[in-house]
């Protein structure tokens, strides 16, 4: 799975629309977009750090909390 494809995934798991997901976050809406539409390329941290706030704080509604493959290590 590449990088857009795992934000997006990402974002569609907290069940937030992407605006909703820019503003919980604080993540200019074009940066998100441009992640989304693979123009730009997100940091690895901050993949990891998405995926991590999201399932240990419960944001998630997905039933893989595994798609970046770290959530287990936390």
């Amino acid at each position: 799975m590449d990088k857009s494809e795992i934000i997006k995934e990402l974002r569609k798991s907290t069940g937030m629309n992407r605006k909703e997901f820019c503003d919980y976050f604080q993540i200019p809406y074009r940066t998100v977009s441009e992640w989304e539409r693979d123009g730009r390329h997100a940091p690895d941290y901050v993949i990891r750090l998405l995926e991590y706030y999201i399932f240990t704080e419960g944001l998630n509604d997905s039933k893989n909390p595994k798609l970046y493959g770290k959530a287990d290590s936390y």
